[in-house]
């Protein structure tokens, strides 16, 4: 059994179940053990999480043999007022790699671009 993930002091800017949606954007083969890994979070959280995003529609799955294959809504609106409107697809294209960023130079990928670089 793998090891729970340190917990982590201090407020973030990303909630547990945006990561969770954002790991399986990236990969909609995930196992639920490299989520929680990926995320820092137990695997226990993660199903709650995919539990709380498929009831609310942000996520569906099939299952295939012994694996799932998620399947994101990019058109479903995030849930808060100050977001009203916003689809999940502007979300995820802040927080989800392209195929591009996962074939460039490891150094390349640890640089902000040009345009955000500290001054």
């Amino acid at each position: 059994m793998a090891a729970v993930p340190e917990s982590h002091t201090g407020w973030t800017f990303i909630t547990s179940h945006a990561r969770v949606l954002a790991a399986i954007a990236d990969n909609p083969n995930i196992r639920i053990r490299e989520i929680a890994a990926h995320c820092r979070l137990t695997e226990r959280a993660v199903s709650r999480i995919i539990s709380d995003l498929e009831q609310d529609g942000y996520l569906s799955h099939t299952r295939e043999g012994r694996t799932n294959t998620y399947r994101v809504d990019p058109d479903k609106v995030l849930r808060h007022p100050a977001e009203a409107g916003l689809p999940v697809a502007s979300l995820l294209s802040l927080l989800v790699h392209d195929e591009s960023e996962r074939t460039r130079a490891p150094d390349a990928q640890n640089r902000p671009p040009a345009d955000i670089a500290p001054r």
